[in-house]
């Protein structure tokens, strides 16, 4: 078979990632970006008061680079896991390539993890 003959693959969806909850707030991945108005699919932890569910903040944790002539969302890159570091002032998050990021919790700001 070449490679034209090959059936096309769809982008498998992105992976179910636990929520961790810290001082009364509830952290999520936010897969679908796009479709509350932010620039790409994936990357984004969005803050939530536990008990009403309010949300208080979101957070883009790191850019997606597009290819303009490849479809987008084979290029989606989304959260694999989040973890509360020690002394829970950040979150540690894993995307699906293994790159892992700090998410300083105070500031909102993210920084890879060395």
């Amino acid at each position: 078979m070449s490679g034209l003959d090959m059936p096309m693959r769809k982008r498998v969806g992105p992976p179910d990632v636990e929520p961790v909850t810290l001082n009364g707030v509830r952290y999520e991945a936010l897969h679908w970006g796009r479709e509350h108005g932010l620039e790409q699919n994936g990357g984004y932890v969005v803050a939530m008061d536990a008990v009403s569910g309010h949300e208080l903040w979101t957070a883009r944790v790191y850019q997606i680079e597009y290819v303009p002539k490849l479809e987008a969302d084979v290029q989606d890159i989304f959260i694999k896991s989040l973890a509360p570091t020690e002394g829970g002032k950040q979150l540690l998050v894993t995307d699906e390539r293994g790159r892992k990021f700090l998410l300083d919790l105070a500031t909102h700001e993210a920084r890879p993890a060395e």
